[in-house]
């Protein structure tokens, strides 16, 4: 691997992470020593990349550092690819029509000689053989996520049996063949996860929640890790 590569993979390793990555790590990844990597931090803080790092802990690199565009790998277009594919077929209407906007800005932005990864990729999501309806707007469910407001659902139950509830939506999981609301429930008083194809009714109330939408996620995110959930 040439040095600029490594170079741009320690920062894009560095820029995924949520807590701090070892010297260690970042050697194991790029597989190079640790005194390649000790060399390489070097350089970037040299060329005022705001990486920092405290021995014992690890590096981390400031949040609102950005890299302008760079060309993109043959793997990393095949990765876009058959991510985009499975949100095309699998995601609600509007995230699908996005996923085909995007792969058309792709292949337009790309030298010509790159465009067979898009257009013949070597990889593909196979088409879900179950399609469920969604109960709720799920595109409208993502605004409310961000706005950090409330929502009232009608649930219907495996049984049939319909129950009223207030949520605070947090995340919208895409399975195979349904789609799921993470939320925190007002009358539970703890999070649940409601199918969208058995949600009867929804009201989009203007109502905030108690707390920031940042807060909630972090709340969700400890309780999954709690249940032995492994979250990206």
């Amino acid at each position: 691997m040439r040095r600029a590569d490594r170079l741009f993979r320690i920062i894009q390793v560095l820029r995924r992470s949520r807590k701090p990555v070892t010297a260690t790590q970042l050697a194991d990844e790029l597989e190079v020593t640790k005194r390649s990597i000790y060399r390489d931090v070097a350089v970037l803080v040299a060329q005022h990349v705001p990486i920092r790092g405290e021995a014992g802990v690890g590096y981390v690199i400031d949040r609102e550092f950005d890299m302008p565009p760079l060309m993109l790998t043959a793997d990393e277009l095949e990765a876009a690819v058959l991510g985009a594919q499975w949100v095309a077929e699998r995601g609600d209407p509007t995230l699908a029509d996005a996923a085909r906007d995007l792969l058309t800005k792709i292949s337009a932005s790309i030298p010509a000689h790159l465009r067979v990864f898009v257009s013949e990729p070597t990889v593909g999501a196979p088409v879900p053989l179950v399609r469920r309806s969604d109960g709720i707007d799920i595109a409208r469910v993502r605004r409310w996520i961000r706005a950090g407001r409330k929502v009232r659902i009608t649930y219907e139950d495996q049984a049939g049996k319909r129950t009223r509830r207030t949520i605070w939506p947090v995340m919208i999981g895409y399975m195979e063949a349904v789609r799921l609301v993470a939320a925190w429930c007002e009358q539970r008083k703890a999070f649940r996860h409601f199918r969208t194809d058995r949600i009867v009714e929804a009201e989009f109330l203007e109502d905030p929640i108690d707390q920031s939408p940042a807060s909630l996620l972090a709340r969700w995110r400890s309780h999954m890790n709690e249940r032995g959930v492994r979250l990206p």
